[in-house]
């Protein structure tokens, strides 16, 4: 599978990655049939897993997601230290809602919690989850910062951030990547500038939700354009759409989340296509309806 550059001080990563929010959330798997789900993933390839400690069901569920990511590593017949994890902070889960807090202090003792359920002494790469109307983006970057410079973390992402917030939190640390939503539905990444900054600025760029996410990704088998090429090149709707995210830039690394096996390994199929000019500009020009 294709290296792409998660940005400086990580490791290079294959351009799709595993998204581990579904196997932690409502209607997740059970520990067993979740650690299938990575290891298929890791077996078919991938070689970066993204989590968050708040991937879970509330608040007294925190570093579910972690802590399974950990397992599935330690009883993975492959080389666990060839793989890259991924985590945030600067959310929370009182009652099951999703609610922020990043505040330097809570940051840190996340982070520390983060390193106990990872079972690390070093996170590869830890993402401020988003940033805090309550609290100075300068201040939860700097609470970064100093993990990074403590050695907790080797590299330091953010995500669901503008153009603005990353040039303000580059001006205090290097900032490796930058995760936000993209897809067909939810182009705002593209359009906003955020993929061309960060392909400019050396940074890698996580697509999250590449296929819609939810109740969305459910209409791609239907879509007019994307079911046609599908049927054109004998693969899944989600794999044409995923191939699509993955050609927006060179930088842009997909993490598509999965319950499923086959969901897992049928995502890696959209690594090697590669869509004609005319297949990309159909899809780009389509009607992708949230509605």
């Amino acid at each position: 599978m294709e290296l792409r550059s998660l940005g400086p001080g990580v490791p290079d990563v294959t351009c799709i990655g595993f998204g581990g929010m579904p196997l932690s959330i409502a209607d997740r798997p059970d520990v067993a049939e979740s650690v299938r789900v990575l290891h298929a993933a890791l077996d078919a390839g991938m070689t970066l897993i993204d989590s968050a400690d708040v991937y879970c069901l509330d608040d007294d569920d925190i570093g579910h997601n972690e802590r399974l990511i950990a397992r599935a590593l330690r009883e993975w017949s492959g080389d666990p230290d060839s793989i890259v994890v991924a985590t945030k902070g600067g959310l929370i889960r009182p009652g099951g809602r999703w609610e922020s807090d990043a505040r330097p202090d809570h940051l840190r003792s996340a982070c520390e919690a983060s390193l106990a359920a990872l079972g690390v002494e070093t996170i590869d790469l830890y993402q401020l989850h988003a940033p805090d109307s309550r609290v100075p983006l300068e201040d939860s970057v700097g609470a970064l910062a100093d993990l990074h410079v403590e050695g907790k973390i080797r590299a330091a992402g953010l995500s669901n951030v503008s153009v603005d917030e990353i040039r303000r939190a580059a001006a205090i640390m290097p900032v490796a990547s930058v995760q936000n939503r993209l897809s067909p539905f939810f182009r705002e990444a593209l359009d906003e500038g955020v993929v061309e900054h960060t392909k400019r600025e050396g940074m890698g760029f996580l697509a999250y939700s590449p296929v819609g996410g939810g109740r969305l990704n459910r209409k791609l088998p239907d879509h007019p354009v994307v079911s046609a090429i599908a049927r054109a090149r004998g693969i899944s709707a989600h794999a044409v759409v995923i191939a699509w995210v993955l050609g927006r830039a060179p930088n842009v690394i997909v993490i598509p989340g999965a319950r499923t096996v086959a969901h897992a390994i049928d995502s890696v199929v959209a690594a090697g296509v590669r869509l004609t000019q005319e297949e990309d500009r159909a899809i780009e020009l389509a009607e992708f309806s949230i509605a």
